[in-house]
């Protein structure tokens, strides 16, 4: 064992004489998280964070589903057809329906979502968003140049 050490030391004594050590990312920077009480997920987090994913994964597939039906009408609210809108809604029903056939994680209240009640909502919300927005003005009718009525022309 001692012959291993002395090997890894001498290619470590090695490497720092011919600078392989010098700038490294975060040389001379603290150690991030010292100081803080230790944290089992500190890993996961730290990916999270890095790969700027939202927190919502690391929720059960229940609390995950319902914070996505707490969402649709956010998620439906710029959507252009009301196919689309019940194509979500259908999508996240089936969504809903696999988990319940086969439902793992906490017990959790999770049904699936009224379509019809979606829609209805859309088009109350987007009815009143086009309500809103004032319609412009009336355009005037363009002028015409050079026309005189019949009694008024000039005879040449």
């Amino acid at each position: 064992m001692d012959s291993w050490e002395a090997t890894v030391e001498a290619r470590i004594r090695a490497a720092q004489e011919q600078g392989e050590f010098d700038d490294l990312p975060g040389m001379g920077k603290p150690i991030p998280g010292r100081g803080q009480p230790y944290d089992e997920s500190w890993w996961i987090k730290s990916f999270l964070e890095r790969e700027k994913l939202p927190t919502d994964l690391l929720l059960p597939t229940p609390l995950q589903l319902r914070r996505r039906i707490e969402q649709v009408p956010d998620e439906v609210r710029d959507l252009p057809t009301e196919e689309s809108v019940r194509a979500f809604v259908a999508d996240l029903n089936a969504q809903i329906l696999s988990w319940l056939r086969t439902p793992t994680g906490p017990r959790v209240a999770v049904r699936p979502v009224n379509a019809d009640e979606v829609v209805r909502r859309w088009r109350a919300e987007r009815k009143a968003r086009t309500a809103a927005i004032p319609a412009p003005p009336p355009a005037a009718a363009p002028r015409r140049r050079g026309w005189r009525p019949p009694w008024r022309r000039r005879v040449a």
